[in-house]
């Protein structure tokens, strides 16, 4: 007997844990997501517009792989690399369809720290200066490289660690306002690094905390020094860049494709310094011999591993934050979806992987990103043309860069970050919706220009996560009424609005409190007329919770299941608690629960009335939340209303988005709500028999 049991059991494991081939398959998709679209890819549709993108896109990897190079401390040729391979590692592995990963400045400007901490400019002249062994180059910067290489696999572990530990779903702490004020504040760092190409002034390496205020004390203290040969060039490059970039975006839609300035200033650029030998004339530094081809791979130096562990987090914390948000606003824009645990899989598998292969650390780039949208990129394959593109230089093009001013490069940089540093602009947006996400945006971005850009997201993380907990205790929450009493009180302020209205139009209203949110009690309502020719489905939902950062996402995702869900008959219920079980906001004829619900007519549209009593307090996010429900409800043809809205509420609402301002959303009750959706009905109706 013991025998067979044991048979019996075995059997039945096998059976729960023997793998399917469509899990598998399955598996390999959700990992490999380059299985998923690739095979459906449409070279008739596509083609050509990802070539189009991947070739502008090639010409700002180039551009900005040689100058975040210099700003990582390495040589120029190292960021060529960095432009290549995390690209082709990021488009197997990440989702993100309009995502160009490479170079950061970010990125850079953190393992800049570790690269001059321990392989400072000072111990260039104790290393021999040439080693065939890798293209020629000599060991101090190889010592460069192999630190920055470090941080870049350290940090890609880091990520892949939080993979494994699915801590993608974390990143709701990081709110909007955050990663605002740290990537303005860590683009604030990376200008503040290229004054001196910018002026031509020779100064030693200054970092750490205040940092940022003694490079300024010491341009200032040594402002005769400053070259106005490169001073004079570097504002004629700026100039060209930011005019040819305005022109670019103004007439985006009458021409076919951009200049490529960045492209043009550097031809330029190079062979003007060539022509008047302006590194032997005015002492213009200039960027050097670039070697031809990719070396061997070899493995970065794990024994300085510990030594650079603050800065593998700083790039793996950092990295994750500004890629993830580009990547969720692409997806957004773009309607498809995003999985926060695999984006951590491709960026340290991209930071990895090419760690080996002489690479800085890699993230997503704001400005690339941007260039894919405005040139019309459809999927990750025209990151791959560009790397096609980058593969040329690499092979062909390199050695002829050597007279490239490294102040044109430093332009290139400031310009690149335009992007980040309009985002200026955002703290009249916060004052005018939530002042406490203005004040956390202002305290984030003072911490990341006094110290790091590390310590400024972890300081903004913690900052908003207390301000939520001590405002949470406060908030009043509505208390759920009895259900007969809270039907008896609607039913008397529908016929106050509705005592006009013939008997076989008037409303019905059923009651029954619900679960919407985690942590949340929601009231839901739905409204019926009695007879089949006015059918029209009506759902109130009555949110009891404030709204903010923490529960916005899950709001979102549960609303739109009620939305989306279809309408389906009502099972009898024998008590309020079986009512209080039902999510679904089906209509209820005659208000009773034991009845059966009647059908909604096809094609009649479906309104959304949300209770806003309880919605003591709100931030941004919670906003911004409520606007992306209201246009999409729009865009599905359901009309949404708010009832019982603050004064707070509403302004932040209009101010935040574009809301319909040819018929009223917000009412002062749920009744006076549905009386206006009714009479609207009555209208359209009036108008349809006057047609006929």
């Amino acid at each position: 007997m013991t025998g067979a049991k044991r048979k019996k059991k075995s059997a039945l494991w096998g059976k729960v844990h023997a793998p399917h081939c469509e899990d598998v398959k399955q598996w390999w998709r959700r990992r490999l997501p380059i299985l998923e679209w690739a095979p459906q890819y449409s070279l008739k549709e596509n083609l050509l517009p990802d070539t189009v993108s991947g070739l502008m896109l090639a010409v700002q990897q180039v551009t900005q792989g040689l100058s975040f190079a210099i700003l990582s401390s390495v040589h120029p040729v190292f960021g060529l690399y960095g432009s290549l391979f995390p690209a082709i590692i990021y488009a197997i592995f990440g989702m993100g369809r309009h995502v160009a990963t490479g170079t950061f400045a970010l990125t850079s400007l953190i393992s800049a720290n570790a690269v001059e901490r321990l392989v400072p400019q000072s111990s260039r002249n104790l290393t021999t200066q040439s080693n065939s062994s890798v293209l020629g180059l000599s060991d101090f910067e190889l010592q460069r490289i192999g630190v920055a290489a470090a941080v870049s696999f350290l940090g890609g572990v880091i990520q892949v660690a939080m993979f494994v530990l699915q801590l993608g779903s974390a990143t709701f702490l990081v709110t909007e306002p955050v990663i605002s004020a740290m990537t303005t504040g860590a683009a604030t760092h990376v200008v503040t690094s290229q004054v001196k190409y910018l002026l031509g002034i020779k100064m030693p390496y200054i970092s750490g905390p205040l940092g940022f205020f003694y490079i300024y004390a010491y341009v200032f203290e040594n402002i005769k020094s400053v070259q106005l040969e490169a001073l004079l060039l570097s504002l004629l490059s700026i100039v060209v860049l930011v005019l040819v970039k305005e022109l670019n975006e103004q007439f985006k839609r009458k021409i076919k494709v951009v200049l490529p300035v960045d492209l043009v200033l550097i031809i330029a650029a190079s062979f003007a310094c060539y022509c008047t030998n302006m590194e032997n004339t005015y002492g213009l530094e200039v960027v050097g011999h670039i070697p031809k081809g990719i070396p061997p791979p070899r493995a970065p130096p794990m024994n300085i591993l510990n030594a650079v562990l603050t800065e593998a987090f700083g790039v793996a914390l950092v990295g994750y934050v500004a890629s993830l948000a580009l990547a969720q606003g692409s997806a957004k824009k773009f309607k498809y979806s995003v999985d926060d645990n695999q984006e951590f899989l491709a960026h340290g598998l991209s930071n990895v992987i090419p760690s080996f292969f002489f690479c800085i650390p890699s993230a997503a780039a704001m400005g690339r990103t941007a260039g894919l949208y405005s040139t019309g990129a459809k999927t990750q394959v025209a990151c791959l043309i560009s790397c096609i593109c980058v593969l040329i230089v690499i092979y062909a093009v390199g050695p002829l860069l050597y007279w490239l001013p490294m102040c044109v490069l430093a332009s290139i940089i400031v310009v690149g970050l335009k992007g980040m540093l309009i985002q200026f602009r955002d703290l009249k947006k916060y004052w005018n919706v939530d002042k406490i996400d203005w004040g956390i945006w202002i305290s984030t971005y003072i911490f990341t220009i006094c110290f790091a850009a590390n310590v400024g997201l972890l300081f903004g993380v913690v900052c908003t996560i207390a301000i939520v907990i001590g405002r949470f205790p406060r908030a009043k929450t509505l208390s759920i009424t009895n259900m007969k009493e809270m039907e008896v009180k609607v039913k008397t302020e529908m016929q106050d609005n509705t005592e006009n209205w013939p008997p076989s139009k008037r409303t019905n209203v059923k009651v029954f409190p619900g679960s919407l949110m985690t942590g949340s009690n929601v009231r839901s309502l739905s409204v019926t007329p009695r007879r089949m020719e006015t059918l029209q489905q009506v759902k109130i939902i009555s949110i009891n919770n404030p709204l903010v950062f923490l529960n916005a996402k899950k709001f979102n995702t549960d609303l739109m299941k009620i939305i989306l869900k279809e309408d389906e008959s009502s099972q009898p219920l024998d008590d309020v608690s079986k009512c209080e079980q039902n999510t679904l906001l089906s209509p209820l004829s005659n208000g009773n629960c034991n009845e059966e619900a009647s059908q909604p007519c096809p094609g009649e549209k479906c309104s959304l009335v949300l209770d806003c009593n309880g919605l003591t307090f709100f931030d941004y996010t919670g906003v911004s939340t409520l606007v992306e429900l209201y246009l999409d409800c729009k865009s599905r043809g359901i009309d949404m209303f708010l009832a019982n809205c603050t004064a707070s509420l509403i302004k932040a609402m209009t101010y935040c988005g574009d809301l319909d301002t040819e018929r009223p959303i917000f009412f002062d009750s749920v009744p006076a709500a549905i009386s206006i959706i009714q009479a609207n009905k009555n209208l359209s109706k009036a108008s349809d028999h006057s047609e006929v």
